[in-house]
């Protein structure tokens, strides 16, 4: 279980570092974070804060203990959020160096939602319960 567990919290950590750090210009509307999001993806400068509270709301949920339903939402809208930007920059004619980053991000997002099953199944396990969860990457 301790294997599992260092996995679970390197992939956790590069997350909440790509997604939390990158939330925080975007909530102070910092003008990089406006010019990619408005100037450059063409979204309405409302969107900027919105998805930096997002994101860092969602960073919180993942460091919180329990919670499980909670969790696969944030792991889901993390997911949408990456799938969302990749397309964006796609849409606008940006090179692979300029989005390919992002799913580096996604592979990261993906590891740590499947070490965070296989640990909840380890735990359950040495509980002696079942584990009702996704046991899909388990």
């Amino acid at each position: 279980m301790k294997k599992t567990k260092i996995i679970y919290w390197i992939f956790t950590v590069l997350v909440l570092l790509l997604m939390g750090v990158g939330a925080v210009p975007s909530i102070i509307k910092s003008e990089d974070s406006v010019k990619l999001i408005h100037d450059h993806l063409n979204y309405p400068v409302y969107f900027v804060p919105f998805t930096g509270v997002a994101k860092l709301l969602g960073c919180i949920a993942l460091l919180v203990p329990g919670y499980p339903r909670i969790k696969e939402w944030v792991y889901a809208g993390l997911t949408f959020d990456l799938i969302g930007a990749i397309y964006s920059f796609i849409c606008v004619g940006d090179p692979a160096s300029g989005w390919f980053p992002l799913v580096i991000g996604l592979a990261c997002i993906a590891g740590s939602y499947i070490y965070y099953h296989k640990l909840r199944k380890l735990k359950a396990a040495s509980n002696g319960t079942s584990y009702s969860g996704n046991t899909a990457f388990a």
